[in-house]
C-alpha cells in the first residue's frame, strides 16, 4: 500500500500541479507538492526544455488524471466531445465534468475521485430515485442525487465531509442534512479551477 501511495504522490510532482488525487491530503502541509515541489528522481533539476509534443502531452496528462480516467475512457470522451457542436476543448472539460463521480467527489461526500468511484460502485448513490452504480453516468439540469445506505454509510460520508470541506461548485444545489442533490445547470469552463490548457490537449488528440 504504501508503495501505491508513494507513485500517486509522485504523480502530482511530475505534473507540477495539485491534482487532488489523495483528497485532504493535497489541502494539508503533507502534499507532496508543499513537502517537495520539483520533480521526482535523482537529477530533477538537469533535465531538457520539454518538446512542443512533451507540453502537450503533460497538459493531457494532468486532465487525465485530475478526473481519475484511463487512456482508452478520455479517448472516448475525446471522440464524443469532437462530435459536439462548439468547442472541443471546452466539451472534454463539460463530459468530464458531468460524470457522476466527480459530482459525488465536488459535493465533498467522497475523499477523493477513487473514493467517489467506491461509494458509487457499492450501490450507495441513487439519481432520481433509482439506483446506479456506473462511475461514469452522466448528470443533466434536473437529476436529484441522494444517497442511500447504513447508519454507518452515512457516518463515513458526513466524515468526508468534515475531513473535506469542500466548495461545491455553483452548478450543482447541495442538502447536507438530507444528503441530497440537483444539478442546476450545465458546468461551463470556468467551473473547472485546476489550470490546465485544453486546446493543447485537442491539439495532441487530433494527430
Amino acid at each position: 500500500m504504501a508503495r501505491q501511495i508513494g507513485s500517486v504522490c509522485k504523480l502530482c510532482r511530475r505534473e507540477g500541479e495539485k491534482l487532488y488525487l489523495k483528497g485532504a491530503r493535497c489541502d494539508s502541509a503533507k502534499c507532496a507538492i508543499v513537502k517537495r515541489n520539483y520533480q521526482p528522481g535523482v537529477h530533477p533539476w538537469s533535465r531538457g526544455r520539454p518538446s512542443d509534443y512533451g507540453v502537450r502531452l503533460r497538459e493531457k496528462q494532468k486532465l487525465k488524471r485530475f478526473f481519475g480516467v484511463s487512456e482508452k475512457v478520455f479517448r472516448r470522451v475525446y471522440t464524443k466531445a469532437s462530435r459536439q457542436q462548439g468547442n472541443t476543448g471546452e466539451n472534454i472539460i463539460l463530459l468530464l465534468q458531468r460524470r457522476l463521480d466527480n459530482v459525488v467527489n465536488s459535493l465533498g461526500t467522497a475523499l477523493s475521485r477513487r473514493h467517489a468511484r467506491q461509494v458509487i460502485s457499492h450501490g450507495h448513490v441513487q439519481v432520481n430515485g433509482r439506483r446506479c452504480n456506473v462511475a461514469s453516468a452522466a448528470v443533466k439540469p434536473g437529476d436529484t442525487i441522494t444517497f442511500q445506505g447504513s447508519e454507518k454509510v452515512t457516518k463515513l460520508l458526513k466524515e468526508s465531509m468534515e475531513a473535506r470541506k469542500a466548495t461545491v461548485p455553483a452548478w450543482l444545489k447541495f442538502d447536507e442534512a438530507n444528503l441530497s442533490a440537483s444539478v442546476v445547470e450545465l458546468p461551463r469552463r470556468e467551473h473547472l479551477e485546476f489550470p490546465v490548457d485544453e486546446q493543447l490537449v485537442v491539439e495532441l488528440m487530433s494527430k
